[in-house]
């Protein structure tokens, strides 16, 4: 009998959602300007929490949030801001979404100034990934040196909830960093 067994992050195992989520998605490299704000805000809005929470959330945010558009999440107003407050289908924190709106509008100077935000975020780590050799996901760090200096650079810029654990997390997902466990199937794909 065959069995359809792929060895994968420990961290995702036994969540059709977190495995599909790890498969598809985490850490393959993301040059696009629009993923990645979208996974810089989902990473804002994680801050304290899980990320499969946020997970499960994701596609209301992207309902909520006009499809992480960015040019229209820096435009939102106060009315906008407290229909999202009411929105029970998302993280209702009103720091966070004022973060978001804040973050949006900084984000689009960043993209005035280097061209695209991939530009500007990619020269951190020479424009190619750093490929990391853990065994076990829990032996990756939780913020590094370089995690430190982005978030310190992004806050200097104006954005809000991007501490070194968050900046280190969106490294992660968008591929900047492969912490894909060694023995991970998708370790030598991304």
């Amino acid at each position: 009998m065959k069995t359809n067994f792929k060895p994968r992050c420990g961290w995702c195992v036994g969540d059709p959602l977190y495995e599909a989520y790890h498969d598809e998605e985490w850490g393959v490299p993301v040059y696009d300007d629009a993923t990645l704000f979208e996974f810089l805000m989902l990473e804002t809005f994680q801050a304290g929490l899980s990320w499969i929470t946020v997970l499960r959330k994701r596609e209301n945010f992207r309902i909520a949030f006009d499809n992480f558009n960015y040019q229209k999440i820096a435009t939102y107003n106060e009315s906008k801001i407290n229909a999202l407050l009411n929105n029970a289908g998302i993280i209702r924190n009103k720091l966070k979404i004022n973060a978001t709106v804040t973050n949006a509008q900084a984000f689009i100077k960043i993209q005035e100034e280097f061209g695209s935000f991939s530009k500007y975020i990619w020269r951190f780590v020479d424009d190619k990934p750093i490929i990391n050799t853990f065994k076990n996901y829990k032996d990756a760090p939780a913020n590094t040196k370089l995690s430190d200096l982005i978030s310190k650079d992004l806050k200097a810029r104006g954005f809000k909830f991007v501490g070194t654990t968050v900046i280190y997390a969106h490294m992660q997902a968008t591929g900047m960093v492969n912490d894909h466990e060694t023995s991970c199937f998708r370790y030598n794909e991304v």
